[in-house]
């Protein structure tokens, strides 16, 4: 089960062919409990190598006698890391014909509540070409308003015009206006997919501070004859707090 969430596509159609298509780039939330780490090799053969050993003993500081030294060794799991990736999505598209979408808003130096007044004092004006207006709200992320108005009629001359000239404080913008479509998802599917380069270790203890003991993760799976190799990213979260690692798209 997905949460609710408000999202906003924006993008630019250079091909007639690709209209119904939509470029999904992957930002993935992935929870790390404690005792746990992430590590990110630069090549994925290294990564395998780890996963396939399964245990490994990580020596915390060197002692010169035995005894100290076993004291100083920890033992923790590595496991792969697979995530759910969106395979298939399909969109259910509305264009409302008393909405509008109001773009290109000047960076003012005013809350976004009394530029909403503004605008919608503008826009209910009958000699700017408006209407009443029945809502308005800034899209997240965007810097664009949706305006809705209470009647039909209202919005397509608005939209046929494509550009309006507003005067905000003391001086006047010109802002696009374009229709306003709204969807909800209607199918959305995912596929298993594994992290090639990523490997979990779980099963650390707290026995070192946060530091030092990401240091010595480093340390340890850097060494090649241990069937480590070069580490691109390392996250480590101690026994009793709780992180999040964010995957993006390996552009490699």
């Amino acid at each position: 089960t997905l949460p609710e969430k408000k999202m906003v596509f924006k993008g630019l159609v250079t091909n007639k062919d690709n209209m119904n298509k939509l470029m999904l780039t992957p930002l993935i939330r992935y929870p790390l409990l404690g005792g746990s780490a992430l590590i990110t090799f630069e090549k994925a053969e290294v990564a395998q190598r780890i996963i396939e050993a399964k245990e490994h003993v990580v020596e915390l500081s060197y002692g010169e006698d035995l005894e100290e030294l076993d004291r100083c060794r920890v033992r923790m799991q590595a496991a792969p890391v697979d995530i759910l990736l969106p395979s298939a999505l399909e969109i259910g598209l509305t264009r409302s014909s008393r909405t509008i979408l109001v773009s290109d808003l000047p960076s003012l130096a005013i809350p976004e509540e009394a530029l909403l007044d503004k605008l919608e004092l503008f826009f209910s004006k009958t000699k700017n070409g408006g209407g009443e207006v029945e809502s308005r709200e800034f899209l997240d992320d965007s810097g664009q308003v949706v305006l809705t108005f209470a009647e039909d009629g209202v919005a397509e001359p608005l939209l046929a015009r494509g550009h309006i000239q507003v005067l905000i404080g003391k001086g006047r913008y010109e802002l696009k206006i374009s229709p306003f479509v709204s969807g909800d998802i209607t199918n959305l599917q995912f596929q298993p997919s594994r992290c090639p380069r990523t490997v979990l270790l779980s099963g650390i203890p707290d026995v070192l501070g946060e530091e030092p003991m990401r240091d010595a993760l480093e340390i340890h799976f850097q060494k090649a004859s241990r069937g480590g190799g070069e580490v691109d990213a390392l996250a480590y979260v101690p026994v009793g707090q709780y992180g999040v690692a964010v995957f993006t798209e390996d552009a490699g």
